[in-house]
């Protein structure tokens, strides 16, 4: 287990790439390969070679000179700093269309974090039904009861960008630590809650950024 300092001291950028890792030595594993170098990793998924050997150098020696990686023990390296082994169950605010596709979209197949809990305003006429995975749709208002009796600490945001604030407001009351925020808008919370914005307008715009001559 990587210790914790570790983890706080991480750069963003190179903890935004561990999952990428850890796809990378998975698919490698189940394909039945043993082996493989920054070279080769560098060529498969696009991140220069050089990087990945200065982000494998922040957890110490990972490879070995001559040899590379062992892609089995980087495999279950990167799932244990990931928590790949362990059951998160997450709550999701905003039952549109953009919430809909979260749920329908399959977490579990990829790893163990399920939705198993969904929430909207009374006037959704959703409230009170259940997915067709079996989700139960509840009232904002039992937001904190509900999050609470289930020890839940992680949350996705879908709502209209007027409402996340107060959305993630609740969710900090209930004892929400983890946000995952589709809302476009920068969320104020404790510094001991973290968030993970995800704003598609803006990435669009940055790609036809890249795109425009």
């Amino acid at each position: 287990m990587v210790e914790k300092k570790i983890r706080e001291s991480l750069p963003k950028a190179t903890a935004k790439r561990l999952p990428q890792y850890y796809r990378f030595f998975k698919k490698l594993v189940d394909e039945g390969v043993s082996r493989t170098n920054s070279q080769s990793m560098s060529q498969k998924i696009g991140v220069d070679a050089a990087t990945i050997r200065r982000d494998f150098s922040l957890f110490g020696e990972l490879g070995r000179r001559g040899y590379g990686y062992n892609t089995k023990e980087l495999r279950d390296f990167f799932g244990d700093l990931l928590g790949q082994d362990r059951e998160t169950h997450l709550a999701l605010i905003g039952v549109g269309n953009l919430g809909r596709a979260l749920i329908n979209y399959h977490f579990q197949d990829r790893n163990k974090m399920r939705i198993t809990q969904a929430y909207d305003i009374a006037e959704n006429k959703l409230v009170g039904t259940e997915t067709s995975s079996g989700i139960p749709i509840h009232d904002i208002s039992d937001l904190e009861k509900n999050i609470k009796k289930a020890k839940i600490t992680t949350a996705i945001i879908s709502v209209k960008q007027e409402n996340a604030q107060e959305v993630a407001d609740k969710l900090v009351e209930a004892g929400i630590k983890g946000i995952l925020n589709f809302a476009p808008i920068h969320l104020k919370v404790p510094d001991d809650v973290h968030v993970q914005s995800i704003d598609l307008t803006k990435e669009l715009q940055t790609l036809l950024f890249f795109m425009s001559e």
